[in-house]
């Protein structure tokens, strides 16, 4: 099977030469969400919590358009501005994984798009049968 690509007008999109996310058919690859407004692409708030709160929505959206949901998702990897906001940022954060939580790396980094304080991709895996 060929790659598809998953866009959705639920989540921001892409602002660069990329996709939302691509279905290899056993599996989704999310790029990474920030948390914008999909309506207007501006950032929402400047706290770490509504920002990852926003980032884990449209990274739902974008599950959602590739027929997928947070249950689905094996693997995220995390980006944060600032390690010191890592407490908040996973008080939002298990909010939206069911149990087992998915596999996860998290990093700071000196920047991200847009001023964000917080960059999620995901990997999800499609269950058998699909």
């Amino acid at each position: 099977m060929s790659n598809q690509r998953i866009a959705t007008p639920d989540a921001p999109g892409a602002i660069g030469p990329y996709s939302q996310a691509i279905d290899t058919g056993a599996h989704v690859f999310c790029s990474g969400q920030l948390g914008l407004d999909p309506a207007t692409g501006a950032l929402v708030g400047e706290g770490i919590a509504e920002q990852t709160e926003r980032a884990l929505q449209n990274l739902g959206h974008v599950l959602a358009a590739a027929g997928l949901g947070y249950g689905d998702v094996a693997k995220t990897t995390c980006f944060l501005l600032d390690m010191a906001d890592f407490a908040a940022f996973n008080e939002v954060y298990a909010r939206f994984f069911p149990e087992p939580p998915p596999a996860r790396s998290t990093f700071a980094v000196a920047a991200l798009p847009k001023a964000a304080r917080v960059e999620i991709e995901a990997i999800a895996a499609r269950p058998s049968g699909s």
